[in-house]
């Protein structure tokens, strides 16, 4: 719970600083970027199964 508190909270200072500077968002349409990192954790978990299955 630590981790993701400490992540949203560093994500709101560069939202912040992103913004206060006037530059876009580092960071993808919202949908498509939820999306996206869901993708990513869902193929860690695929290839740590796979693994464990093969080995």
């Amino acid at each position: 719970m630590k981790e993701i508190i400490l992540s949203l909270f560093a994500g709101m200072i560069i939202g912040i600083i992103f913004k206060g500077l006037k530059l876009p968002l580092p960071a993808p349409p919202v949908f498509a970027g939820i999306v996206g990192i869901m993708g990513v954790y869902l193929g860690g978990l695929v290839f740590s199964h796979l693994a464990k299955l093969f080995s």
